[in-house]
């Protein structure tokens, strides 16, 4: 039995509360195989961290929920809210729309306007909203891109390594941006980061990946704000970085 299959109960009885649910689930590339039978559950309002060596599957998983790959193979299953936004590592924003278009961008309810404006504020971007892409800067630009993402209030919020392409300070504020927004509408999350602190800055549970496989799957169960001065936060990070292969020294 591999490993990620003991992570969970069979389909046939998942727990009630899951809003996504993954059964054994493969994706090849020609003789690679990205995904290796995952099987997972994420409740309802979680936010999972997806860490692990580059090649190791994470994004391709998350393309999988998304479902933004049409090639995953077998009797594989995946069960997600259909009420879905994707954020990349690059903000994808259309040079030639307004900040306020890209944010409604597919979005026609009624009230959509003044909910982007209000989400566009909450970003730190109000007045900008007929600014276009290239007046503003990488920052701000993936400022507009989460804007987006929650403009729809999603049930589900897929993020790719959206802080990946930004200076440090920018990474931070946008974790801390994220976090507080998240927290309101309370979306279950799954983020793919190479970075350790990240994920455990932000997230309710770690999973670390191998070969597209899930070989560690850990609460984080520290309460907020956290700090990597934190003992019990120093502890896990040993262990995710241990798990990644990776034993620090001094």
């Amino acid at each position: 039995m591999s490993a990620a299959a003991t992570l969970v109960p069979d389909f046939v009885d998942p727990r009630e509360n899951a809003t996504v649910r993954i059964r054994d689930v493969v994706r090849r590339f020609d003789s690679r195989t990205a995904l290796d039978g995952i099987s997972l559950d994420i409740p309802a309002g979680q936010f999972v961290a997806l860490i692990g060596k580059s090649g190791s599957g994470k994004s391709t998983l998350l393309r999988a929920i998304a479902d933004l790959d049409d090639d995953v193979e077998g009797g594989g299953r995946i069960d997600a809210p259909d009420n879905r936004s994707v954020l990349f590592q690059d903000s994808r924003l259309l040079p030639w729309q307004s900040v306020i278009e890209n944010i409604l961008l597919g979005v026609r309810d009624a009230g959509a306007r003044a909910r982007a404006e209000a989400v566009l504020a909450d970003v730190g971007l109000a007045g900008r909203a007929d600014a276009w892409p290239n007046q503003l800067s990488g920052g701000e630009q993936q400022r507009v891109a989460l804007a987006r993402s929650l403009v729809r209030r999603p049930d589900l919020l897929l993020a790719d390594e959206p802080f990946g392409a930004l200076d440090a300070l920018t990474r931070l504020k946008m974790q801390q941006l994220l976090f507080r927004l998240v927290g309101v509408q309370r979306p279950t999350i799954v983020l793919v980061t190479h970075d350790v602190d990240e994920a455990l800055i932000l997230a309710d549970r770690v999973l670390v990946m191998d070969e597209g496989r899930i070989v560690l799957d850990r609460p984080v169960g520290i309460a907020h704000p956290r700090r990597a001065s934190d003992p019990a936060f120093a502890t896990l990070r040993t262990t995710l970085l241990g798990a990644l292969g990776v034993t620090e020294t001094i």
